[in-house]
């Protein structure tokens, strides 16, 4: 448990390791997904198409 010294939080390495990715992180994967789509989709179309 993290504990206050000379108006410091003090915590052990474990506990400072332990963080949480939030909602940023699926906001991330999931615009640079859908970004990767939609510009393979427009080269498959730019040249492949027939």
């Amino acid at each position: 448990m993290a504990t206050h010294q000379q108006g410091r939080i003090v915590e052990t390495p474990t506990e400072a390791r332990q963080a949480e990715p939030g909602p940023s992180v699926l906001a991330l994967l999931t615009v640079s997904t859908g970004l990767t789509v939609l510009i393979l989709g427009v080269l498959w179309f730019v040249f492949f198409r027939t």
